[in-house]
């Protein structure tokens, strides 16, 4: 069971975010433990304050150091071999890679920053600082959600079939192909003929070259960083050459 535990200043928000979806279905499963602590819990003075003003001056509020270390030396005292990993804008990018390694690891401790940043010396006493993309958050919460919901998928027994994982979006690197249902015909829209033929071969080769069409089109960089096989060469080379001569891939 993986052991997650968040630092916040705002415990409640995770409530309805744990009551439902796969982060639930992993808790109700026994797969997963997730539980928010509330930072004041550990502040040093009787008002329980988190933060305050920064040295040298400047705008907003700095989380102090006493209540976070507090907090990570209380939970490394309970945990197995935690992961302690601060959520900041100036982490390292979380990918779908990154998220398989979290996945693996026995406890993973996330500490949910507010106001203008925290006290560089909390950096000290972190294993790993961890962003969701760049732009602008109001604070951690939300980013430690993303983590959570994404390491929950990736836990054997979560999803209803563990296969299911291999068609999603970045499970094998490239974007996911395009879905279709019911009805065949939508506003003149059709459903791709191959998808009605039942050739299984057929549709697996036409589905790995619609996710290099639709990665080369939208994520060009990801193309860029992986180590395609031999059958992922060949599909690139006949999207070349079919837009070259202008066919439609």
């Amino acid at each position: 069971m993986l052991d997650v535990r968040i630092l916040t200043i705002f415990p409640g928000v995770f409530d309805s975010f744990l009551a439902v979806g796969n982060p639930a279905r992993a808790i109700d499963a026994g797969l997963l433990h997730v539980q928010a602590h509330d930072l004041r819990d550990y502040a040093l003075d009787r008002h329980h304050s988190t933060d305050d003003y920064p040295y040298g001056g400047g705008t907003g509020m700095i989380m102090k150091p006493e209540p976070v270390v507090r907090g990570i030396r209380r939970l490394k005292g309970i945990l197995d071999q935690p992961w302690i990993i601060l959520m900041t804008p100036q982490g390292r990018v979380l990918d779908q890679a990154y998220a398989e390694e979290l996945a693996r690891m026995r406890a993973l401790v996330l500490i949910c920053g507010r106001y203008e940043g925290f006290d560089e010396r909390i950096r000290a006493f972190v294993d790993c600082e961890i962003s969701v993309g760049d732009y602008i958050l109001s604070g951690g919460e939300v980013a430690a959600m993303i983590i959570v919901d994404v390491v929950s998928r990736l836990i054997p027994g979560v999803l209803g079939s563990d296969s299911y994982q291999c068609g999603e979006s970045f499970y094998n690197g490239l974007l996911e192909y395009p879905q279709y249902t019911r009805p065949r015909s939508f506003e003149g829209m059709e459903v791709p003929t191959v998808l009605l033929e039942g050739h299984h071969e057929k549709i697996r080769r036409w589905r790995k070259k619609q996710a290099l069409i639709r990665t080369l089109a939208r994520r060009p960089e990801i193309l860029q960083k992986m180590a395609l096989d031999d059958e992922e060469q060949e599909l690139l080379d006949e999207i070349g050459r079919e837009t070259t001569s202008g066919e439609k891939p």
